[in-house]
């Protein structure tokens, strides 16, 4: 349903459920809610992007991800998005919105979380316990493998015996073979990436073209995005997607129920969408800031905050990444750039090294000609005059890089809060980002830049450039309304259910106790269907507003 088709007298007729947000979470909810026969509207404040806009096939694509197609809103500077204030923050977030969310920007990589990131407190003494286990949400994981249509390959050392991803792994090249060849003959761990990138043509999906553009959208629509895996199909079943709203009050009953959302239309026009129950899927931002702006005299410092913890342990993935440069051209710029392998030989916690947790390694592409010739590495300038062709030469399709995210453990001081002062296109406040890395995550990422280095150097690279934390990498926005069991030190139980308001569900990465340190929009996901599962099976005994 578009803007002008959702205007009318300001309030549609009430629903079963209502799911703020279009993205990871957002779409399986709608998704699962519909199938399950419930009258279901989701809002969002984007609009649905075409295979055809991506710039991918354009001969300008690296000038149009500067600034078109960036990953950052504040240099998109969309209308549909909104800034965020960052000035306080080692990381600047990257998001997208729009109808499939920020996985129209994400790299594919779809991994899973290890057992021992939901036993961080009983394993290491710091942190929190996730209130379920691995086990609880590997039937899930397995489900939306298949939604999202993953391509991998079983049978993973560093995880527990489950069901294969449904198709094959994609091819993962020279460069990738010969850095796995190194790591075996030192002992590391390896492993072909799972990636949510059609190896085989699956659900009206092509194939990967093997563009190396993944994270500026897929053009092939082999890249699963809940745009193209479950909008159309929970449309079909009866889902009302409205485009074009942007959330800015949940609203509450004289009982303290969840009545309804009220959003605006591009147009300045405001709305009320009533529901029996609301999920908000909005991101680990997007999320804390709805229920900061929808504060009321009896809830000043916003809603479902009782604990206090809305907004607060907002955590990143601090990333540094590696690139190792070889004498012989290794098609560096092409493949999918998710993961050709994954590297898990440092992700549990060594006491040994001097911190707790550890960090998750994916292989990826390098970029093309202007990549090579304007390093994004701000201690690497580029060479123009007389030795540009040879440095060019010397590092396009030459190389390959080690990405590292590394945990970030949760710190109550690093947040979500309303911007003073900076508004989005709609004139409410923005979000203001305070989130400072610690010494021991900065400890952690250079240990595993080190040994980064000595596997590209193990696989006979000539040449290694280092960046230890890069600012710009904020994909992974996570913890901002906590899932626990105690109501005074979590926002949400362990199904996503607010522990003060009984019909209002919070089912995005904003759950996340601790980060782990693998790509969470599996995770993500997985949460967001144990979660709505559960609600439909107990829908009967769901407190509603009357």
């Amino acid at each position: 349903m578009s803007a002008k088709e959702a205007a009318g007298d300001g309030e549609i007729p009430r629903v079963d459920a209502l799911v703020v947000g279009a993205g990871c979470a957002g779409g399986v909810a709608t998704l699962r809610l519909a199938k399950a026969g419930c009258s279901v509207v989701c809002l969002e404040q984007g609009d649905w992007s075409e295979l055809a806009e991506f710039p991918a096939p354009r001969p300008e694509y690296e000038l149009l991800i500067g600034r078109e197609w960036a990953n950052r809103p504040s240099l998109r500077g969309r209308a549909a998005d909104y800034p965020i204030e960052e000035s306080d923050s080692d990381i600047e977030a990257l998001m997208w919105c729009g109808v499939g969310g920020s996985l129209i920007m994400y790299a594919g990589d779809w991994c899973r979380l290890r057992p021992s990131d939901f036993r961080v407190r009983t394993l290491d003494g710091v942190a929190d316990d996730w209130p379920f286990t691995y086990g609880d949400l590997a039937p899930h994981y397995e489900k939306v493998d298949i939604e999202f249509g993953a391509s991998g390959l079983g049978g993973d050392p560093s995880l527990p015996p489950g069901a294969d991803p449904p198709h094959p792994p994609l091819p993962i090249g020279p460069a990738a073979t010969r850095v796995a060849r190194a790591h075996a003959q030192l002992g590391w761990h390896w492993w072909p990436g799972t990636n949510s990138v059609l190896s085989v043509p699956a659900g009206g999906r092509r194939v990967c073209a093997q563009w190396s553009t993944c994270q500026h959208g897929c053009p092939e629509g082999a890249k699963a995005s809940t745009d193209r895996t479950h909008f159309p199909e929970a449309v079909e079943h009866g889902a009302k997607l409205v485009t074009g709203a942007r959330a800015h009050r949940v609203v509450l009953d004289g009982r303290g129920r969840a009545t309804g959302v009220e959003y605006l239309l591009p147009d300045g026009s405001e709305h009320r969408q009533r529901a029996d129950v609301i999920l908000l899927a909005a991101s680990a931002i997007g999320t804390p800031r709805l229920l900061l702006l929808s504060a009321t005299p009896g809830s000043p410092d916003g809603l479902a905050n009782g604990s206090g913890l809305v907004g607060r342990r907002l955590m990143m993935h601090p990333f540094a990444n590696v690139c190792g440069y070889f004498d012989e051209d290794l098609r560096g710029w092409n493949g999918h750039w998710g993961a050709k392998i994954v590297s898990y030989e440092f992700y549990e916690t060594d006491a040994s090294r001097g911190f707790v947790r550890g960090a998750k390694w994916s292989l990826y592409p390098t970029g093309g000609p202007l990549s090579a010739a304007v390093p994004t590495n701000p201690q690497v300038a580029p060479v123009w005059g007389s030795g540009h062709h040879r440095f060019v030469r010397e590092r396009l399709g030459r190389g390959v890089n080690w990405g590292i995210f590394g945990e970030d453990l949760p710190d109550p001081d690093n947040r979500v809060t309303l911007a003073d002062g900076l508004t989005d296109s709609s004139g409410l406040p923005a979000p203001k980002l305070t989130y400072r890395l610690s010494e021991e995550a900065r400890r952690l990422l250079e240990f595993n830049v080190e040994r980064a280095e000595e596997s590209f150097l193990a696989a006979g690279a000539r040449h290694v450039e280092r960046q230890s934390l890069v600012r710009d990498a904020g994909w992974h926005p996570l913890g901002t309304a906590r899932a626990g069991k105690d109501p005074s030190s979590s926002v949400v139980d362990g199904w996503g259910r607010s522990h003060d308001v009984p019909n209002l569900f919070v089912v995005d990465g904003s759950v996340f106790p601790t980060s782990g340190a693998a790509n969470p929009a599996s995770t993500i996901a997985a949460f967001a269907s144990r979660a709505v599962d559960h609600l439909i099976a107990e829908r009967t005994n769901q407190k509603v507003p009357v």
